[in-house]
């Protein structure tokens, strides 16, 4: 599955887009990015980066992988 860098692997939230409006009633375009964050998460067994919401991190909708112990 190929991770598309604007989502959320979870929920799949992206870039929602709107515009700024000034006082006068100017109107220009933006964007609300959401709030990614690379987390580690074991999927079939391998470890593999996602980019997930801090939504769904929060609510425990992902495990994260266990850090690695160092062997010395």
């Amino acid at each position: 599955m190929a991770i598309n860098r604007s989502r959320c692997y979870v929920c799949q939230k992206g870039v929602a887009y709107g515009n700024n409006v000034s006082h006068a009633n100017n109107r220009t375009r933006r964007t609300w990015r959401p709030n990614l964050q690379t987390a580690r998460i074991v999927i079939d067994g391998k470890i593999t980066r996602v980019r997930v919401c801090t939504r769904c991190l929060g609510a425990g909708k992902i495990v994260r992988a266990p850090r690695a112990s160092r062997v010395a």
